[in-house]
């Protein structure tokens, strides 16, 4: 289904904001982090992946260093497992070592929380962090559990009825995030 079919309301971000936006969290990593010698980036299949490996090389080229990362499928972790239909293609998750490391988890947007707080749930089956934070490109707000994001690309308001769409040159031919009515 085309973008015109699923009714596109308003462009949120272009290929230069994404990228700034990206840039703009791979510093403040830095900073918090003090560098990015024990952190590793976790990508929540299926766009927080391709952002993930987007921050892994501007931080290797900022830090001149090696930037571990890896992609992490939820799914199986979700508490709405019976309301959504099961996607089988899917790529399966392939992480670093993420014992006592401090993992960034990258989505492209937040809504309820629940997908970061699944994430979380699924992240112990691979070991046990130093500690967990969020990225995101995307806050779109209306929160249904207590979970906020450490890294904020753009906060966009939303009615619960419309969709964000985040597109990705690597999957869809071109960086742009677009709100579609629901």
């Amino acid at each position: 289904m085309s973008l015109a079919e699923r009714r596109l309301k308003a462009t949120v971000m272009d290929a230069d904001q994404i990228r700034r936006a990206l840039s703009r969290i791979a510093h403040e990593i830095v900073e918090r982090n003090s560098g990015v010698e024990d952190v590793v980036l976790v990508g929540i299949v299926s766009k927080g992946d391709v952002l993930a490996r987007r921050l892994a090389l501007a931080l290797t080229k900022m830090e001149e260093c090696t930037m571990h990362f890896g992609r992490l499928d939820a799914t199986k972790h979700r508490d709405d497992l019976h309301l959504r239909p099961h996607d089988g293609d899917r790529p399966a998750s392939d992480l670093p070592d993420v014992d006592g490391k401090v993992v960034v988890l990258v989505d492209d947007v937040i809504f309820h929380g629940r997908t970061a707080r699944a994430a979380m749930d699924a992240l112990m089956d691979f070991g046990r962090p130093r500690a967990i934070q969020l990225a995101v490109l995307i806050d779109r707000g209306h929160r249904e559990v207590p979970i906020r994001p450490d890294y904020v690309g753009k906060n966009v308001p939303t009615a619960e009825s419309e969709r964000i769409e985040v597109l990705l040159q690597e999957e869809d031919g071109v960086d742009q995030a677009v709100i579609v009515a629901g």
